[in-house]
């Protein structure tokens, strides 16, 4: 038996292929929509994945504006920040994030899931993230992923 056609083959950065994707987020509940990102921008949906190398893609979400919570998250759901001085903790509720900037809601979930290291800071910079439906990257030709079809 040859053991050499059972080698794992690993991705490097030069083998690695890097598509543009592009998700509506339209209707969508927040955290399945950002665990979907996140599997796409770690690149886990791909048959050569490898864990510390960034195989994903580049991501492209438009629409946050219209991002779905369930429940009552719009006011129980707190995103605390520390200004670095004593007594320095805030806090705003999602709502009041939601009105400030409606990408933050989208970036802040999707980074909690990924990796928390210089792998996951290099993949957090591949997530674009736009309030209304038109995007920059039109050059790029990104494929448009429908979430609703992938359940």
């Amino acid at each position: 038996m040859d053991t050499l056609s059972y080698k794992t083959v690993s991705a490097n950065k030069a083998t690695v292929t890097k598509e543009w994707v592009h998700v509506d987020a339209e209707g969508q509940t927040l955290g399945r929509l950002s665990s979907v990102v996140a599997k796409l921008l770690r690149g886990k949906h791909k048959p050569n994945f490898t864990p510390h190398v960034d195989c994903g893609d580049n991501v492209i979400v438009t629409n946050a504006e219209k991002i779905n919570l369930t429940g009552k998250k719009w006011d129980s759901k707190e995103y605390i920040r520390h200004t670095g001085y004593p007594g320095g903790q805030k806090s705003l509720t999602a709502a009041e994030l939601f009105e400030k900037n409606p990408e933050r809601i989208i970036e802040k979930s999707v980074k909690g899931m990924l990796p928390k290291n210089k792998l996951g800071a290099d993949l957090f910079r591949n997530l674009k993230v736009y309030a209304g439906s038109e995007h920059d990257h039109t050059a790029q030709k990104p494929k448009t992923i429908n979430l609703n079809d992938l359940k």
